[in-house]
């Protein structure tokens, strides 16, 4: 793509006379349909891209080649030509039975891994019996008690053939240390487990907002699952680092790119201060992006992101192992962008989100149904959003070669771009003395809060169009069929969590206990302590307080 001078030159000529003799009069019989054409994220966009806009653009640099750096065309050498990506559904309601269920049904469908949804008590450490838990349970996702509810969550599945991921994040090593007892009591081998645990907490501070303890201590809890995972389970990503929430929280694209690797940073900063050498830790870390609706721009997010990721951990970290420096991803299709009216256009909202996360080079994807705006999602959406996957990946045939869209002037372009934009968070940050600095002075909450209002008042303005909402809107929706939670979830739930508090050891469970709340009045490493709390049947919440004893509670700034 680079020219010489008089090539260049020949080429702004030529681009010149276009705008003037073939774009001009055109104008004029077709006026353009807005005043100003932006991305979803505001971002301006050109009428023509082409070699002028990529005057200093090196390809070998800049693109280089398919599983080598800095892996702008992927961190695969084949991509998909070799194995497809892993392909999961976001699956959680009712006790761990009804999820169970689910789960089976879906791994006979074609599902290639699982993803755990957890219900709001669970997100926030507390158990099922706890006063503000009431209504709660089982409702956005599985509920998870103790042990006894793991060891039914996973029944009849090969946790060394299947891989999981756990949405679960304040309560994240406790969720875990339950998922790895089982695995033990069931004769699986650690060395064999393969998953990720979400565990990303500076996230919720920024967007999600289910938090139990201060960021340092919190941090702390995360960088003990990553050494121990490092040590213990060496298949496992310990952290998805997670720009979804950031996005579906109303933020750019630019600003999940940056926020999402600048919290990456933190991770590693502070796993280094633990003592862990990065190349011990740095492959298994992985990432979780938001696809949203601008085809090109989600694609650009997902190029920038790998080629920033891989200089960060060159130039920053000093990496050896060329591992350490790939940037690996999970896609979701973007909830935020589902609409309650005319939901059946969800179908085709997730497969155009879903093409994008795939021509950008996920590792694995969850398409979302169409129904959950109302609900979570029924056996029959579920399966139209895995089969929009399947029909994608076998159908469609953009798996054939490994990178389709490289060298396309506005990709390439709009990546540079959002490269360029996430450097210039990254300074900011640092400025401030990091991400949790950053965070506790509002910094990313405020940016987020301003691009979301922003973007809200595009919509209503009528300048961003969303299909069934301010166009092309019609008077009487069609009812759809919806998943109904049983009333009786919370009673089973309860009882099995009151059998299992009357049946356990508590001279046992209280020790366990103890060991936990003095060892985290120390820098041990928790993850034996929470094993041996869990392995006691000690409840989710019994664990989570006696951390806050010591830990205390985080109460967000006024901004």
């Amino acid at each position: 793509m680079s020219r010489t001078p008089t090539g260049q030159t020949r080429l702004k000529q030529s681009k010149r006379r276009w705008e003037e003799e073939t774009l001009a009069p055109s104008w004029k019989r077709f006026p353009p349909r807005l005043p100003e054409f932006t991305s979803i994220s505001g971002h301006p966009i050109q009428p023509l891209y082409g070699p002028d806009d990529l005057e200093d653009f090196n390809p070998e640099q800049e693109l280089g080649f398919p599983g080598e750096p800095p892996y702008t065309r992927g961190i695969h050498p084949s991509m998909y030509r070799g194995r497809l990506w892993t392909m999961r559904q976001f699956s959680g309601f009712g006790t761990a039975q009804d999820t169970n269920r689910r789960f089976l049904y879906l791994l006979q469908q074609g599902q290639t891994g699982l993803s755990v949804a957890f219900d709001l008590p669970t997100l926030m450490g507390l158990d099922s019996d706890h006063p503000t838990a009431s209504g709660e349970i089982g409702k956005c996702g599985v509920a998870v008690d103790t042990l006894a509810d793991m060891e039914v969550l996973f029944r009849d599945i090969d946790l060394e053939t299947i891989s999981t991921s756990m949405t679960i994040n304040c309560p994240a090593a406790v969720i875990w240390a339950m998922f790895l007892a089982h695995a033990e009591k069931s004769g699986f081998s650690w060395a064999k487990l393969r998953g990720t645990l979400q565990n990303d907490i500076l996230k919720e501070y920024i967007a999600q907002k289910e938090w139990i303890y201060p960021p340092h201590p919190s941090m702390r809890l995360v960088t003990d699952t990553i050494a121990f995972a490092t040590r213990n389970v060496p298949q496992w990503n310990s952290v998805s680092i997670s720009g979804y929430h950031i996005r579906e929280a109303g933020s750019t694209a630019l600003q999940e790119l940056a926020f999402t690797l600048r919290d990456g940073i933190e991770y590693v900063e502070a796993a280094v201060r633990a003592g862990l050498e990065v190349d011990e830790f740095a492959p298994r870390l992985s990432f979780f992006f938001n696809a949203h609706n601008d085809f090109f721009e989600e694609i650009a997010k997902y190029r920038a992101a790998r080629k920033v990721w891989c200089r960060v951990m060159k130039e920053r970290f000093g990496c050896r192992d060329p591992r350490s420096s790939m940037l690996r991803f999970h896609a979701q299709t973007a909830g935020c962008s589902l609409t309650a009216q005319q939901p059946h256009n969800n179908i085709v909202r997730t497969a155009i989100q879903a093409l994008a996360a795939i021509l950008g080079g996920t590792q694995s994807l969850h398409t979302n149904s169409m129904d959950e705006t109302y609900a979570l999602p029924t056996e029959q959406a579920a399966t139209i959003a895995l089969r929009s996957q399947q029909i994608l990946a076998t159908e469609s045939e953009v798996a054939n070669t490994v990178d389709p869209l490289a060298g396309s002037y506005f990709v390439e372009k709009l990546t540079l771009e959002l490269e360029k934009g996430c450097w210039d968070y990254f300074e900011k940050i640092d400025a401030m003395g990091g991400m949790v600095a950053a965070i506790e002075r509002c910094y990313p909450q405020k940016e987020i809060l301003d691009a979301a209002y922003g973007y809200q008042q595009a919509v209503e303005r009528g300048e961003k169009v969303i299909v069934g909402v301010n166009r092309f809107v019609v008077d009487e929706e069609q009812p759809i069929d919806t998943l109904a939670i049983e009333s009786g979830v919370a009673d089973k739930q309860l009882d099995s969590l009151h059998r299992v508090k009357a049946s356990r050891d508590g001279t046992a469970v209280r020790r366990s206990l103890a060991e936990l709340r003095r060892a985290a009045a120390t820098d041990e490493n928790l993850m034996p302590f929470l094993l041996s709390c869990v392995k006691a049947y000690a409840t989710l919440g019994e664990v989570c307080e006696e951390m806050k004893q010591v830990f205390g509670t985080y109460q967000e700034p006024v901004f």
